[in-house]
């Protein structure tokens, strides 16, 4: 079974964010990436279904140059292969779902791969929704929250994550798309010998092409959350307060 797996990389959690200035993106010449975790969970379950299946594993990523060390820390961990996508940090950053996808497209339909997965959201912009574009792009079924993935002799069973603690199990054909939910495996750390056999590993480097429309949608500014302090003293006889708190919430908080 060739599985695709497609990963970002992203700002560290714990990291300092500040606004670049033309105030349309975050500033970062300081910061430090890592891989998406969503994307960390795909990872582990292709290479999970290749120690299963047999198989190849390969890690794709559309990113600027530091993806390279994402993409080799996939590789350390049991990906046999990757393919990096190069783009440039200010268009990716202004690419829409669409285009990100399509670049993605590209990419995949050369390898004619029997299972794509991806996270289910991505750590920075959390949309959701590159998987479902990128599957919609090559004509093939998706299934997304996806916490467990067992093959079969006429395809895939997939076990989907709902609400409330219900559970989906649904038969997939292949090839498929799936994304997968964060927490469905332990994830596995890079040994000081997948370290070393990562460095043979071949890694293809192709170019980004060129959007083939305008962005659907347009990022003009970004800025970080205001925080205010701010006391409001509700009087009067209980049932007055419960009514005048009951008003807040729903005028001002808007959350009833």
């Amino acid at each position: 079974m060739k599985i695709i797996v497609a990963i970002k990389q992203v700002p560290e959690r714990d990291a300092t964010l500040a606004i670049a200035p033309d105030g349309k993106w975050i500033e970062e010449s300081d910061l430090s990436y890592s891989i998406n975790e969503p994307d960390a969970y795909a990872l582990e379950e292709a290479l999970q279904l290749k120690e299963k299946n047999g198989g190849e594993v390969i890690a794709l990523c559309a990113d600027p140059e530091r993806v390279a060390a994402t993409l080799s820390e996939a590789l350390a961990k049991g990906a046999d292969r990757a393919i990096h996508i190069l783009t440039d940090s200010d268009a990716l950053a202004q690419s829409d779902t669409l285009s990100v996808a399509r670049l993605l497209a590209d990419a995949v339909s050369a390898e004619s791969p029997d299972l794509i997965l991806t996270g289910l959201q991505s750590d920075d912009l959390g949309m959701g929704q590159t998987g479902v574009v990128l599957a919609e792009l090559l004509g093939i079924p998706h299934a997304t929250i996806i916490i467990q993935v067992e093959t079969g002799p006429t395809g895939l069973c997939v076990k989907r994550e709902l609400e409330d603690g219900w559970f989906q199990h649904v038969d997939m054909p292949v090839p498929a798309l799936l994304a997968i939910q964060s927490g469905g495996n332990k994830l596995r750390y890079a040994t000081l010998m997948g370290i070393k056999k990562a460095k043979s590993k071949p890694t293809i480097t192709i170019p980004a092409a060129p959007p083939v429309s305008p962005p659907a949608i347009e990022l003009t500014r970004a800025y970080l959350p205001e925080k205010l302090k701010r006391t409001r003293m509700l009087t009067g006889t209980p049932a007055e307060i419960a009514a005048q708190l009951v008003e807040k919430l729903q005028s001002e908080v808007h959350v009833l």
